[in-house]
């Protein structure tokens, strides 16, 4: 049998939050879900690709924020629209220097301890500080300036 694609009511702005828990939930469970998907700019919903509406709805049970499953489920034409394919070509690592551009750290230097490309996010130590703050943020929202070890391509 192939999957289906269910929608799931939450609680807006409260989607990232029902997603981790709707995931770590199904692996627990070994549910038998296979994407979880959030449109960028669509409140309240979340889109679940599971085996069947029963995997679906045992992978929110307990979920705070997860109201319910939409009666019916969507077909793949009906949400393409909304997603998009979106290659990240990522040139950070661990171990990097980099400028926090965006938030209330703009303009401060910072250690990249951990990459988290799933999330696109990256975990940072806050340089010229008395105490290391460790500090998650978006790929987007800082910018390499030094590379502890450069690859040979890049020393050229």
């Amino acid at each position: 049998m192939e999957s289906q694609i269910f929608v799931l009511r939450t609680t807006a702005n409260r989607e990232e939050q029902v997603i981790d828990f709707v995931s770590s939930n199904a692996q627990k469970k070994k549910l038998e879900v296979y994407s979880i998907i959030h449109p960028h700019g669509m409140r309240g919903y979340v889109f679940l690709e599971a085996k069947d509406r029963q995997a679906a709805e045992e992978s929110f049970i307990g979920i705070p924020y997860a109201k319910g499953l939409l009666p019916k489920p969507v077909e793949m034409k009906e949400i393409e629209p909304m997603l998009e394919q979106v290659a990240i070509k990522v040139n950070i690592q661990k171990n990097d220097i980099v400028e926090i551009i965006t938030g209330p750290f703009k303009h401060e230097k910072a250690k990249v301890i951990r990459i988290d490309l799933q999330k696109e996010e990256v975990v940072l130590e806050i340089l010229e500080t008395a105490v290391p703050i460790p500090l998650t943020l978006k790929l987007d929202s800082v910018k390499v300036i030094r590379r502890e070890n450069p690859t040979e391509e890049e020393s050229l």
